[in-house]
């Protein structure tokens, strides 16, 4: 199966291109500046742009009856024809060549950018004033070996800037330069891009014809803010080079560079900047706001260590100096410029986020009215949130996926609705889309009951929204690691009597040695916190542990959860509660569905701030600052990282502003509270291993696979129909191939790999900086091989890539119905003897509803995760590179077209796998194929799909 966006380098670009046509100059020739310079000793540069036979079309945004332009404009053809005329009079050195350039450029959109209207305007003044946006070219080559001086280019402007307008939609412009330089100039291998206009331009990508008919491209994809006090922007060829083998003309410009992108550490950073920088956790808390909201700094500490994130240098909190302001609720962290969203997926994640607020309109009036109490009345009332199952909408998540099949991808992206925004809101399923009701989530779209049986209970730990922590059971019974003393006994209230007769005639020796018992358990990481979460007023939880065993039918089963309260004080004792199952056929056992709801949304807790925001958001952007810092653009480890980095600076700087943030949503609506952030420290600091990140390893860790050297994986999984695992395995190893075949081109040895200076600096800094505080941790691996490098490098993307998108994408399909993953439980299991007890006997699914997320709750987790499931409407899959031109090397492209074929391949393999009814657990009761992993995907909320980073 093709992917959708096509696999292979130099994908089709997806926004429309103008060309701009560009003033006169005789001859098809041009006047230099050193020219000018001789002649009149002025230094504003006056070399023009070459006439260009294609006629622009017409601008339906352009401002045609700006004074302003008609003004520039005139003056750009009157400069011109003066250029003309000293033309004919100057002599011009015959051994002088013109390289043929070709820039491209958009300018704001004006959706986005109201509060700037005239930053068009303020553009065309500064033409008129002679200030330019000008390109300067450098030569790989030096001017003079001695002084070790650079060849470059005059500077050239891009005329005729005026043609230009602010759009409506994303517009490329292309403009034609022509620059002069002497025969033995050398080859183009950086420009130099001065920006003289008041606004920013978004610099898409650069290219010069060569006298061979070769063509260098400069793919840049960077905003250019103006530059009057800096010495310009520079930007670098997609060559690639190690450190030792830079082109003379490019060691100083790539040094410089990095150290640009380092900063100096010091002040405010400001919005146009580009300085990469860690800071801790220390912008979490609100205390100025209200003292309420003060909460620890996570990182920088022995007791609360965390991944660093980006320096944004605000100044400190007046009431908790320990930690950063956040400044007012319209305060934007910093992140550098090029790290923020794209226009197209800013437009659209703004359409997805008032889409979401739009489905919990309803509910909301309905509470503010005082219809209710925001009690749901029963399970039938909570589906009425939802688009009607008799609607022309089929399947779980048609209803929000935007017009257009596969097929008309492109097609659809290319010539979009000018105003993304209002097209992606108002447009996101043709008819089928309802803007009032939420979409049927995928867990009941087949059956709206099978969400509860035990057996979908079970599977979901192996093919749901967290498929990373059960883990094979080692011994029995099951023992606790805490300290007795502070949390009692610390075996487990398990014993064979609760399971002995569950086992298919096994003894439970003989189920341990045939690793048929495997266990969920949150116990030691939940209980240290149960009284204080319990005291918050917010809800009420235990600390729970799952047993579970694998059947004949390679099913798994659950066999009993224990749900434990620790000590009111150190010295007391633990309050642990075993519930088990009843045999099939029997009345539905509410203090069992009780204990299942308390295991899931225990499951929910820890999955949105663990497995998902720690494992993958934070841990990975410490690799990003990192990256930028120490590894130039030239070097081929940048360049096959990069991709697995695009969005997730912003993204996590949106979550430390609403989501993971002191009041945010995770405290306000999943029961741990103000102690979520803290308890995933804790987990980093206890758990968290570099190397354990990469499938295998995690897979060993947790006994769920052992080592097979017959394995193309290196693995063999102990439950074969493990769809998260078993479809894992196969990404995780074309990774691995291209990674190596990828390090292979540029490492000829290991010692190459070991004298790299910038990827040893890299990877040091990685530890010792961006992890400090579990630099000494074990886990990190000596980067002094071939081997070693690519292994890393696969940990990285797999990450970034494929562990996000496993725990992320499904959000909307199995917590989009609240019952099965409630945020909240809000009561204890009562005891008998109890008014509680007497009231879960007379009225069990009243109890086991107030027990849950009341309505306000539940849509405001799902108006959440339904944003962050879904697809942008351009994203870039595994196995896809979206920017054209993104490399020139025939050995670079050919690996990542050898990995694009595979990922097809392995595309293919996941939807036979879907379509094999022995594999049980693929889709289970509820009829839903594990596809969290299916490497690409429409946009829109579709459940599937893994984009190459942790970009939403």
């Amino acid at each position: 199966m093709a992917n959708p966006l096509g696999s292979t380098p130099g994908s089709v670009p997806l926004t429309p291109t103008i060309q701009v046509p560009q003033p006169t100059v005789a001859n098809d020739r041009l006047l230099s500046r050193r020219d000018m310079v001789l002649l009149f000793a002025r230094d504003t540069p006056l070399a023009r742009a070459t006439p260009q036979a294609q006629k622009a079309a017409q601008l339906w945004a352009q401002k045609t009856n700006s004074v302003v332009k008609t003004v520039a404009s005139e003056a750009t053809q009157a400069i011109t024809q003066f250029d003309n005329f000293l033309y004919t009079l100057l002599p011009h050195a015959q051994d002088d060549i013109v390289l043929k350039g070709s820039v491209i450029i958009q300018k704001k959109i004006l959706a986005l950018d109201m509060g700037d209207l005239v930053a068009d305007t303020g553009d065309d003044l500064a033409e008129v004033m002679g200030q330019h946006v000008t390109i300067q070219l450098v030569s790989t080559k030096l001017a003079d070996s001695v002084t070790k001086r650079v060849a470059v280019s005059d500077e050239v402007p891009v005329l005729p800037w005026v043609a230009t307008g602010d759009m409506l939609s994303p517009t490329n412009f292309r403009f034609s330069l022509d620059f002069k330089v002497s025969k033995d100039f050398g080859t183009p291998g950086a420009i130099i891009v001065k920006n003289r206009h008041v606004s920013e331009f978004l610099l898409v990508s650069f290219a010069v014809q060569m006298p061979d008919s070769r063509v260098i491209n400069f793919p840049a994809g960077s905003w250019v803010y103006n530059t009057n006090f800096k010495g310009g922007r520079i930007f670098f060829s997609n060559d690639l080079y190690l450190p030792s083998a830079t082109p003379d003309g490019l060691v100083f410009l790539r040094d410089q560079e990095l150290q640009n992108l380092r900063g100096n550490g010091l002040g405010e950073r400001s919005y146009q900047d580009r300085i990469y920088d860690y800071a801790t956790y220390n912008d979490l808390g609100d205390a100025d706001q209200d003292e309420t909201l003060t909460r620890p700094v996570l990182g920088g500490s022995p007791d609360l260590p965390y991944p660093r994130r980006v320096r944004t240098g605000r100044v400190a909190s007046t009431k908790d100096p320990k930690s950063e302001s956040r400044g007012n609720v319209l305060t934007i962290f910093y992140i550098p410029r090029d790290e923020r969203f794209d226009q197209v997926k800013f437009s659209d994640f703004a359409a997805d986020a008032v889409r979401g607020g739009s489905h919990k309109l309803i509910p909301t009036l309905k509470t503010a009215a005082g219809y209710g109490n925001q009690e749901f009345l029963s399970f039938e009332d909570i589906k009425t949130l939802y688009v009607a199952t008799d609607s022309s909408v089929t399947g779980a998540l048609g209803n929000l996926k935007p017009q257009g099949a596969v097929g008309d991808q492109l097609d659809n992206l290319s010539n979009q609705n000018p105003l993304t925004f209002v097209h992606e809101y108002a447009f996101p399923s043709g008819s089928d889309t309802d803007h009032i009701t939420y979409p049927l989530p995928a867990i009941i779209t087949a059956d709206d009951k099978a969400w509860c049986s035990d057996i979908e209970f079970a599977r979901q730990m192996l093919a749901g929204l967290n498929p990373l922590v059960i883990q094979l059971l080692k011994e029995f019974p099951i023992k606790s690691k805490l300290d007795p003393i502070q949390f009692g006994d610390p075996l487990s209230a398990i014993t064979s009597t609760h399971i002995g007769k569950s086992l298919e005639g096994l003894t439970i020796d003989q189920a341990l040695a045939n690793k048929r018992l495997f266990v969920q358990d949150y116990h030691d990481i939940f209980l240290p916190y149960i009284n204080r979460i319990n005291a918050q007023n917010l809800g009420c939880m235990y600390a729970p542990r799952t047993l579970l065993f694998l059947t004949s039918d390679n099913i798994l089963t659950p066999l009993a959860i224990e749900l434990t309260l620790p000590p009111p004080a150190a010295g007391g004792v633990k309050k642990s509660r075993v519930f088990t199952p009843t045999p099939p056929g029997s009345p539905k056992n509410w203090l069992w569905e009780l204990a299942k709801a308390h295991v899931s949304s225990c499951d929910s807790s820890y999955h949105e701030v663990i497995s998902h925001y720690l494992r993958t958001h934070a841990c990975i952007e410490p690799f990003i600052i990192a990256t930028n810092r120490q590894l130039s653009v030239l070097h081929p480890v940048h360049r096959v990282l990069v991709p697995h980095y695009k969005n997730t600076l912003d993204i996590n700087g949106a979550a430390r502003k609403a989501l993971v943030n002191a009041g945010g949503i995770i405290e306000y609506y999943f029961t741990p509270g103000k102690y979520t952030m803290e308890m995933s420290s804790v987990v980093y600091k206890l758990d968290w291993r570099f190397d354990e990140q990469a499938l295998p390893e995690d897979l060993i860790k947790r006994g769920m696979a052992v080592r097979d050297p017959t394995s193309k994986s290196g693995v063999k999984l102990v439950i074969a129909d493990y769809p998260y695992a078993a479809d894992g395995l196969e990404i995780w190893t074309a990774l691995k191939e291209y990674m190596t075949d990828h390090v292979k081109i540029f490492y000829a040895s290991d010692k190459m790999v070991q004298d790299d200076k910038e990827l040893q600096t890299w990877w040091t800094e990685v530890r010792t900086v961006g992890h400090g505080d579990k630099k000494d941790s074990p886990g990190w691996p000596t980067l002094n091989s071939v081997e070693s490098l690519a292994y890393t490098l696969t940990t990285i993307a797999w990450v970034a890539s494929c562990h996000h998108a496993a725990v992320n994408f499904g959000q909307y399909a199995y917590g989009g119905y609240m019952p099965n993953k409630p945020s909240l439980t809000r009561k204890l299991i009562p005891d008998p003897g109890t008014a509680d007890w007497d009231q879960l006997q007379k009225n069990p699914e009243r109890f086991y509803l107030d027990s849950i997320s009341n309505q306000s709750q539940a849509t405001s987790v799902m108006a959440t995760i339904e944003i962050l499931s879904t697809h942008a409407l351009d994203e870039e899959y595994l196995g896809q590179r979206l920017t054209p031109n993104w490399s020139n090397d025939p050995n670079v492209l050919a690996a990542f077209a050898k990995f694009s074929g595979k990922v097809n391949d392995i595309e293919d393999l996941i939807h036979s796998r879907n379509a094999d009814k022995s594999l049980k657990n693929r889709s289970g009761l509820v009829q839903l194929p594990y596809e969290l992993l299916l490497p690409t995907s429409t946009p829109g909320l579709t459940g599937k799909g893994v984009p190459n980073s942790v970009s939403i």
